[in-house]
């Protein structure tokens, strides 16, 4: 990510000026299971996907399902902004999505078990309604009908 002082005026400003969601509460939900026995998922907001699925377009909110046994080969990255620099990412998954750290700590019995399928979003959203009211929820009760008590996120 640039420094502000990097950014031309106009950039710099749009930056200054990006509106921040404030809330009044915040959900939560008492976490209650040792985690050497919990099921885990993994949600980024990378805009990672895998080879054949269908690329992120500029402010797409819809998110992409990875099996949690994918290897890192097939999945690639279509993450639109330019705000960041996704030299690691190609360098190392794990940068951005750390599979291969969640399937150590499962082997390690660290974790329960992992989730069968992890989500990836693409973040940087300017009107992220839709990725708030429906996208997210949606992804939130697929991972809850599987089981899942702990969800590691990963935001980029």
């Amino acid at each position: 990510m640039p420094r502000l002082d990097q950014l031309g005026e106009i950039q710099r400003n749009g930056v200054l000026m990006f509106p921040c969601m404030e809330y009044d509460d915040t959900p939560w939900t008492p976490w209650t299971k040792k985690l050497s026995d919990s099921k885990v998922a993994m949600v980024s907001t990378a805009g990672l996907h895998l080879r054949g699925d269908k690329p992120f377009g500029s402010g797409d909110q819809t998110y992409r399902v990875i099996p949690s046994g994918t290897e890192a080969g097939e999945i690639i990255m279509s993450h639109t902004s330019i705000g960041w620099d996704h030299t690691g990412f190609y360098k190392d998954l794990n940068l951005a999505f750390p599979m291969d750290r969640l399937r150590e700590m499962e082997q390690r019995s660290e974790i329960g078990s992992l989730a069968d399928d992890f989500y990836s979003f693409m973040g940087a959203q300017r009107e992220p309604m839709k990725m708030l009211e429906e996208t997210g929820p949606e992804a939130a009760r697929r991972m809850k009908a599987e089981g899942v008590d702990l969800v590691f996120m990963v935001p980029i």
